[in-house]
């Protein structure tokens, strides 16, 4: 008789990645929704704070987004006064997405949102940096 240990849904890391990622997730919602983001709007303005300024493709890259994910959602952030988007001047075929000043001052609203997220998962510091560690080295062998 063959043993499907390994078709066990319980013994998958994509699935414990995934389930992991869609509870992280959640637990963000409740303190995103008082800037009216979505987790993916909030990682996209996490680069944009961090960078003021970047190309739509250095945006995709950054969050392993393709551009059918990422043009709407800076379509919205635009709407939303966060961001504009223009066109490079020595090259029209490139996107740049800006942060306005909106979107500046929603970066002082939203600094708790990393030690809210620290307390609502309810790891320590230390395995939250082992993990954190972990699935960054996973992430790069995977790239």
């Amino acid at each position: 008789m063959t043993n499907y240990n390994h078709l066990k849904l319980d013994n998958q890391i994509c699935f414990s990645l995934y389930a992991a990622s869609r509870e992280i997730i959640k637990l963000y919602k409740p303190l995103l929704d008082e800037f009216n983001l979505t987790y993916t709007q909030y990682i996209a303005m996490l680069v944009l704070w961090e960078e003021k300024k970047a190309t739509v493709k250095h945006l995709g890259n950054r969050l392993h987004l393709d551009s059918g994910t990422l043009t709407p959602l800076l379509k919205k952030l635009e709407g939303m006064d966060l961001i504009k988007r223009y066109r490079d001047e020595k090259d029209d075929r490139v996107v740049i997405a800006e942060l306005t000043e909106k979107g500046e001052e929603l970066q002082k609203k939203a600094q708790d949102v990393p030690s809210k997220m620290m307390c609502n998962m309810n790891i320590s510091m230390e395995k939250a940096i082992e993990l954190k560690r972990n699935l960054d080295e996973l992430l790069k062998t995977l790239e």
